[in-house]
């Protein structure tokens, strides 16, 4: 993935507003859309900071365990996979993207999004970016569970992150709770796929290629 943090001794255009993302880490089309904003990021002289909101795919087919139960009937059928799978890997060649769909549909992501946003509202945002960055890698890059404490650990150490500060965030009820509201308050403000991107009052839904984003952001 390419990289969006603000050039170093940055961080990003003070004056601007910020780039809001609704996402999922385990949406293939949520990772597209980043290499689609990074892509429009590096046109720009003052990077955008990015504004994450945690959206949940996986609420109604996830089991007390963590596992994921595709017996759920969702309207999703296996033709709707296969019409996804195509999706995807047209905007991979579009977009010039590598990447693993191999675990995707089996990992669920309520432990890498309970961590993620407890670093974005703990920690500075480059640091929070780093880890945001480094979840997205782990799965869609290097095939790693990241509904895993011990791999999101790990990736915490890799962004100078205590690994032991999240694995004890993975299993907080109450930062649970916390991330449980915010899948909840995208809902009532009327976010129903992902990625949703929003600027101002205004919004566009799907990994939309970088001149899209530009519309979005300058209005042309």
């Amino acid at each position: 993935m390419s990289n969006t943090e603000p050039d170093a001794g940055t961080d990003g255009d003070a004056d601007a507003q910020p780039i809001g993302i609704y996402s999922d880490y385990v949406c293939p089309f949520c990772y597209l859309g980043r290499e689609s904003l990074a892509q429009y990021q590096n046109e720009r002289d003052e990077r955008l900071r990015i504004d994450w909101y945690p959206f949940d795919l996986r609420a109604d087919k996830r089991r007390p365990d963590g596992t994921i139960d595709h017996s759920v009937d969702d309207g999703k059928d296996e033709d709707y996979f296969e019409q996804a799978k195509e999706n995807v890997e047209r905007l991979q060649d579009e977009y010039g993207v590598e990447m693993s769909l191999a675990l995707s549909r089996e990992i669920d992501s309520l432990p890498a999004q309970v961590a993620s946003f407890y670093v974005k509202e703990s920690y500075p945002y480059e640091q929070w970016l780093a880890f945001d960055e480094a979840i997205l890698d782990a799965l869609w890059q290097d095939e790693r569970d990241i509904g895993d404490a011990d791999v999101l650990a790990d990736l915490a150490a890799d962004v100078d992150l205590d690994p032991a500060e999240i694995r004890e965030t993975v299993d907080d009820e109450q930062w649970h709770e916390r991330v449980t509201e915010r899948f909840d308050a995208a809902r009532r403000e009327g976010v129903t796929g992902v990625p949703t991107f929003t600027y101002g009052e205004y919004a566009a839904r799907g990994a939309v290629p970088p001149e899209h984003l530009r519309r979005l952001v300058e209005g042309r």
